[in-house]
């Protein structure tokens, strides 16, 4: 690895399989708005109130300078481990190996979060398709739950399996479909204010786009901290960088129009969402805890009447999608690490019919049960917890990578007035933004009653799952380091690659 990276394909992938539509809806589908939204509208309208669209700007910022660093390092160095390996190449292998580790974390978070949001949609159309409200409730049955959960999981993850090609036709239809009921929910929703049948109805005001109104920092962080949760994923799309055709160019382009296509979706559905229910804590009010963990359950009656079967399919079909793109990320990464021998080469290992990290693939499906399963019965307000850690996990290895971006095309800086902006200035930006919101939010969520109140000794859950999780980090690397010693020995040479503007 102190050479250039081996961009043709060379760890057995299907090259050239995803062209830059495919990129996007499967960038789309990793994000999966419908599910993000329906888990992180509460939790982050709790926290800055009416300031929910301006929240997702700042949010929206950072995402953006952040992809600019991703597309440059993906031009000099595309390659399946993205975090992982431009990081061990600007910063030398232990860094590099907690941030992989970082992204690996974060998506076993998400993957057992989108398993029980898909959960609790499935049993609620269970309920509306039958007419029997007591269907919904399995859900609350932490055996049936947990249960399904894993047949979803087992599903998903042999989708994964079977490689791209059979990834993407899954996701054309399911992007395709929640994206037309999201604006039509949004578009009801408006109308409803509009004609005054909004029991809870607040008036747009401009201020909701001032991102200086929220109250204090803390809070401040907190919601950009879940606003970046709600636009993590894109980076999927750097992450099939060898199974993309343009290998060097198109997935940086298709992480832009990802961006820019959800950014303009969540302030449709974030000025909508806010205006049709208002900040009460009680029915639809986006402020009551009844409904903080599923708040698209709550309004998809009140907003789209007999239609609202139509909402509950979309976040199901969000979820199921999102659940098996994402394991695209952890997968590549597994496969990466073991091929360049920062973890057993096993994880290296392809599947000859489906050209796919069959082994990572299916490791990823097994961690990720193993933690849903726990945390289902350590919190019942696991998804809320999972979403706030998720936030911190993001924040640290996206932050992580855009510094490498920026130390590793150093000798640039200076190159042109563009060279500067996009090597130097929107990476370290966005870098630092992220990585202070990871410091507040970990400082923060020591407090046993941040996020969903749960604590284990007097110390809030998230901490201790954000945290926790990292310092595990730590102890896998060093017996990594001890079993398996030539990884973390090499010396990363630096040199930067001709194509750097």
């Amino acid at each position: 690895m102190s050479e250039a990276v081996d961009t043709t394909g060379g760890k057995g992938l299907s090259s050239g399989s995803v062209g830059l539509l495919g990129a996007v809806v499967i960038g789309m589908s990793c994000i999966a708005p419908a599910y993000t939204l329906s888990g992180a509208l509460g939790p982050t309208a709790a926290a800055v109130g009416t300031h929910l669209p301006a929240i997702f700007l700042v949010g929206f910022l950072p995402m953006l300078l952040v992809a600019v660093g991703y597309r440059q390092l993906n031009r000099a160095m595309p390659d399946s481990g993205t975090t992982f390996t431009w990081t061990s190449k600007a910063f030398g292998p232990w860094l590099g190996w907690m941030g992989g580790w970082g992204l690996l974390a974060a998506t076993i978070l998400v993957l057992s979060n989108l398993a029980g949001i898909a959960v609790e949609f499935f049993y609620l159309l269970l309920a509306q398709v039958t007419g029997r409200p007591e269907l919904g409730d399995l859900a609350d049955n932490v055996v049936v739950n947990v249960a399904t959960c894993l047949v979803f999981m087992a599903l998903a993850c042999w989708i994964s399996y079977r490689g791209m090609e059979t990834t993407k036709k899954v996701q054309y239809v399911l992007v395709a479909f929640q994206l037309v009921v999201l604006v039509w929910f949004s578009v009801a929703a408006l109308v409803h204010v509009a004609n005054g049948t909004a029991e809870s109805g607040i008036h747009i005001d401009a201020e909701w786009f001032n991102p200086l109104g929220v109250g204090s920092f803390s809070a401040f962080a907190a919601g950009v901290s879940l606003s970046v949760f709600i636009y993590w994923g894109w980076d999927v799309v750097l992450t099939i960088n060898e199974e993309t055709e343009g290998s060097s160019t198109t997935p940086g382009r298709a992480a832009l129009a990802t961006i820019f296509s959800i950014v303009v979706l969540y302030l449709l559905i974030g000025v909508s969402v806010v205006s049709f229910a208002g900040l009460g804590d009680t029915g639809v009010g986006l402020t009551n805890p009844d409904i903080q963990e599923n708040v698209f359950a709550a309004l998809a009656g009140p907003v789209m009447g007999p239609a609202a079967i139509l909402l509950s399919l979309a976040v199901l079909s969000s979820s199921a999608a999102s659940l098996q793109s994402t394991f695209v990320s952890p997968a590549r990464t597994l496969l990466a690490m073991g091929y360049y021998g920062a973890l057993p080469r096993q994880f290296a290992k392809v599947t000859p019919r489906f050209q796919s990290p069959g082994f990572a693939t299916v490791a990823a499906a097994v961690v990720s049960s193993v933690f849903y399963t726990f945390m289902r019965i350590v919190s019942e307000d696991v998804l809320w917890d999972t979403i706030t850690a998720l936030g911190m996990m993001v924040c640290f290895y996206y932050g992580v990578t855009a510094l490498a971006c920026v130390w590793y095309f150093r000798r640039s800086w200076f190159r042109s007035v563009k060279s500067c902006l996009v090597n130097l200035v929107a990476p370290l930006v966005g870098g630092l933004l992220l990585l202070v919101f990871f410091v507040q939010t970990s400082v923060d969520s020591m407090d046993p009653s941040y996020g969903s109140g749960s604590q284990i000794g007097g110390v809030g859950l998230v901490f201790i799952l954000g945290a926790g999780i990292l310092a595990l980090g730590l102890v896998v690397m060093v017996i990594q380091r001890l079993r398996s010693p030539s990884f973390f020995q090499q010396r990363f040479e630096t040199t930067e690659l001709p194509v750097v503007d």
